[in-house]
């Protein structure tokens, strides 16, 4: 039995196509996963190696030389899944993970992400017709406009606690009220400077770097150091060697296999804090030494990139700009044990360390989450290419107060991989044509962020190499509290 499904509308000129039949099961595709087969230009690894009725009367020989079967069988796949797994047809898959319950343990994409190949994604070009040419526009008066918003945000509030809140221990709760408040609103102010490394602020570019340079400066960041490591975290995006920032340890590696053994050790509860605690406060690390950086770019620093640091990340036409940008971020220092000086050291870390401390955790918190779930695979080599790796980023549903104090950038960064130049102020719009041009590729998961988090760090400590259901070899988490996780009675 088969179906014909007409693929989502859109502007990238989508014409009918039809479905991949489901086997002999007697199952009729529809909904997502008639959408995702739907839109497929060639038969891919699935659809050769399975095929409709046509594949039962090939030779032996050529159902052997299958690129599934070949993955499947290939020596330097960790993981493989059964032969009787492959035998499933994406349509099935598809249909089974998009029941109402979720498999236990995976996120609220209910693995859809995992029985996606490299062949069911669109060409840059059918994207880029995707966004509205609209959104693409820059308005640097509108930008002007929330960068200062943001700036008075964060301005009125620490005048008025450093004005109305005593520097007395009873005031504690107070403080840290505000260093919360104040900081959610200051990772507000530091994406302002975001938005400027990546060009979509104005098309004034001096304007543009002066902003961004204040902006993050302010906030203890090299500006042009940050812009550059932070293009090659876009450009190679979920590459598993060649990513840079949240890159996942391999099973084996010593820094995972120490995890392991310190959940089991303290348990869960004690390992979910300490992760926590690790992200949030790493944000430092990773500018000192590149924590959590990519492998292929060794030891980094974001101030100094030269000496004992690699300068395969900074080369050398950047160091320049690196040097300058640490530079003005040791100036701000120096400011601050001015004021430390001219009133106390506890006086400074309440107004400005406290909130300072809450942008560094936002920063962690919401980079992981961005490119971190337990069925959300990571990519090499020929299964990795720059669409793909956007389509793998994963929105969330942050409190509106949030996602608009933080210019949505936790709820529209699928959008944002996929063309970094769209201003933030045109993002939902550009995000909802991508929702419905794409919508079996669009990753959105409807959980919680505080409980999207508690599952990411207490679940996703490495990872290791599979071969997936369709054929497609991909890099997923594997911790041993995920072995409950099964489709049809198979750990998947």
């Amino acid at each position: 039995m088969s179906t014909r499904v007409k693929r989502s509308s859109g502007t990238c000129g989508a014409r009918r196509r039809p479905a991949l039949p489901a086997r002999s099961t007697g199952v009729v595709t529809r909904g997502p996963a008639a959408s995702v087969l739907s839109r497929r230009r060639t038969p891919g690894l699935a659809a050769r190696a399975l095929g409709s009725g046509n594949e039962e009367r090939s030779s032996s020989r050529s159902r052997s030389s299958s690129p599934v079967r070949k993955a499947v069988a290939d020596p330097e796949v960790e993981t493989s899944f059964t032969d009787e797994r492959v035998e499933k047809t994406k349509a099935q898959l598809m249909a089974e993970l998009t029941k109402e319950d979720a498999p236990a343990g995976f996120s609220g994409l209910k693995g859809k992400a995992l029985v996606l190949g490299k062949e069911d994604f669109p060409t840059m070009a059918e994207v880029a017709d995707a966004i509205p040419a609209h959104c693409k526009v820059l308005d640097t008066k509108k930008s002007m406009m929330y960068f200062f918003m943001s700036t008075g945000i964060c301005l009125a509030m620490g005048l008025a606690a450093n004005a109305f809140i005593p520097m007395k221990l009873a005031y504690l709760p107070a403080w840290i009220a505000y260093a919360i408040a104040n900081g959610t609103a200051g990772f507000g102010f530091w994406l302002m400077g975001h938005e400027c490394g990546h060009f979509a602020f104005s098309n004034n570019l001096l304007l543009q770097d002066a902003v961004g340079f204040f902006s993050h400066t302010a906030c203890l960041t090299p500006y042009f150091s940050w812009q550059r490591s932070h293009a090659v975290h876009h450009s190679k995006v979920n590459h598993m060697y060649e990513g840079e920032s949240h890159v996942p340890k391999e099973t084996g590696d010593g820094y995972a296999h120490y995890m392991r053994e310190f959940r089991v050790k303290f348990g869960k509860v004690a390992h979910g804090l300490w992760s926590t605690w690790v992200v949030s406060t790493g944000w430092v690390l990773y500018l000192l030494f590149g924590a959590s950086g990519g492998p292929a770019y060794g030891l980094t620093n974001h101030f100094w990139p030269k000496g004992v640091f690699t300068t395969k990340l900074f080369p050398k036409k950047w160091h320049a700009k690196v040097i300058a940008s640490g530079a003005a971020v040791i100036g701000v220092v120096g400011l601050l044990a001015y004021w430390a000086k001219m009133t106390s050291f506890w006086k400074v870390a309440a107004v400005y360390g406290g909130p300072w401390a809450i942008v560094n955790a936002w920063l962690g918190v919401v980079t992981l989450l961005h490119h971190t779930d337990t069925d959300v695979p990571h990519l090499e080599g020929d299964e990795w290419n720059f669409i793909r790796g956007a389509f793998l980023t994963i929105d969330r549903p942050y409190y509106k107060i949030v996602d608009w104090i933080q210019h949505h950038i936790g709820s529209t960064h699928v959008l944002h991989h996929i063309n970094p130049r769209v201003p933030h102020y045109h993002a939902q719009e550009a995000t909802e044509a991508i929702k419905k041009a794409f919508p079996d590729l669009y990753l959105h998961d409807p959980t919680p962020v505080h409980a999207a988090l508690w599952r990411v760090v207490t679940n996703c400590i490495s990872v290791k190499k599979v071969t997936s259901p369709v054929g497609s070899r991909q890099w997923v988490y594997d911790d041993p509290a995920l072995e409950s996780v099964k489709l049809n009675n198979r750990v998947f």
